[in-house]
């Protein structure tokens, strides 16, 4: 790791670990833990018992009423799916939508790790970049902030959904799972592409949407003829912002685009939060998990 990251990654740690401990491990803790149960042993039926627990195959063979117990597991195993695509880097404040995605990324590692849970990662384009199987330890979430902070996409575009069958292929056991993405994948009318695999793994899975935007994505300034292009296809040209029916119908395209991914995740039971380039993403996340 070369000084210039090393310094970069040092500083992410610093301010990122340091609201780990001080915030979102509690918050991080109430919202997730309880939610993972495992199968501990099978015992006879007491009033007042479950019936939803009852384990029918040795009520009948035994002749007489079994539950099945469970008990909370000790660890939880967080994976995140980083949107690694060319259009991540665009940023007009502060930070690039990829420097955000990184701090949040190390604010959740951490918690994750201040838990004791395993942290996983896959960064992924229009095809899985590359995947960091979920591991505890210092070094390993300092792996997952480096790589994430230079790591170049080999391909154009997004495929959200290639992530998500990815996930639902690679980790068998239910974890917990955050999107961070601009969720900018959608057919032409505006439409999510990646529905029937966020069905397959939010079934298997939980999973957490964390929509990373910068506010020029959603809403142009009065900039005269300004010449654009597009960071993913690389195609370019002209568009005139001093136009009002121009910049209203972006304002309302992208508004659709947002529309259409929120009535998904809400009809998947996948609790999402959208965050700015601009924003305090530190009050964002910690009204996020208490919503949970």
């Amino acid at each position: 790791m070369d000084n210039s990251l090393l310094k970069k990654v040092r500083k992410i740690e610093i301010r990122t670990r340091s609201l780990s401990h001080q915030i979102f491990a509690g918050e991080y803790h109430s919202a997730f833990k309880g939610r993972g149960m495992a199968f501990s042993e099978v015992r006879e039926y007491q009033f007042g018992d479950d019936v939803r627990n009852m384990d029918w195959n040795v009520t009948a063979r035994l002749r007489s009423p079994y539950i099945k117990v469970y008990e909370e597991e000790r660890e939880l195993t967080v994976v995140l799916l980083v949107d690694v695509s060319q259009s991540s880097v665009f940023g007009t404040s502060a930070k690039t939508k990829r420097e955000l995605v990184a701090e949040i990324a190390a604010v959740l590692s951490f918690s994750a790790s201040i838990n004791n849970d395993k942290v996983g990662a896959l960064f992924f384009s229009s095809k899985v970049e590359k995947f960091i199987p979920p591991k505890k330890g210092r070094s390993h979430l300092l792996r997952i902030i480096s790589e994430l902070l230079e790591f170049r996409p080999t391909q154009g575009g997004t495929d959200i959904g290639e992530a998500l069958r990815f996930l639902s292929r690679a980790i068998k056991k239910r974890c917990t799972a955050f999107l961070l993405s601009d969720l900018l994948d959608v057919d032409q009318n505006g439409n999510p592409r990646y529905e029937d695999a966020l069905k397959l793994a939010a079934n298997k899975h939980e999973i957490s949407a964390i929509n990373i935007y910068d506010p020029r994505e959603r809403d142009i300034p009065d900039l005269g003829l300004v010449r654009v292009r597009d960071a993913e296809s690389g195609s370019e040209g002209w568009i005139d912002t001093s136009s009002r029916s121009v910049r209203d119908s972006y304002r309302q395209w992208n508004r659709k685009v947002l529309d259409a991914s929120l009535r998904l995740f809400n009809r998947y039971k996948v609790d999402t939060v959208s965050i700015s380039t601009e924003d305090d993403y530190v009050k964002s996340l910690i009204g996020f998990f208490k919503n949970k």
